[in-house]
């Protein structure tokens, strides 16, 4: 599995606040869902006012998660 960096923002009416999240996915297309359910899930926000700006593979020398990081490792 590869890790990749989501940024994006979360655009609703009065409010629009920036992320970025590192997941474990096989393909982009994986990491931008698992993103959507998250943060769905927490922060009670539908997929419309999710506005998805940049996905990319990270190294695993730039991952900034810990627990990615150990994940990737294999510690």
């Amino acid at each position: 599995m590869k890790v990749f960096r989501v940024t994006g923002k979360i655009k609703k009416p009065n409010l629009a606040t920036p992320f970025a999240k590192e997941v474990l996915a096989y393909k982009a297309e994986h990491a931008v869902e698992k993103v959507y359910a998250e943060i769905g899930s927490k922060h009670r926000v539908k997929r419309h006012h999710l506005e998805i700006l940049n996905v990319e593979e990270v190294s695993p020398e730039s991952i900034e998660n810990p627990i990615l990081k150990k994940i990737v490792a294999g510690d």
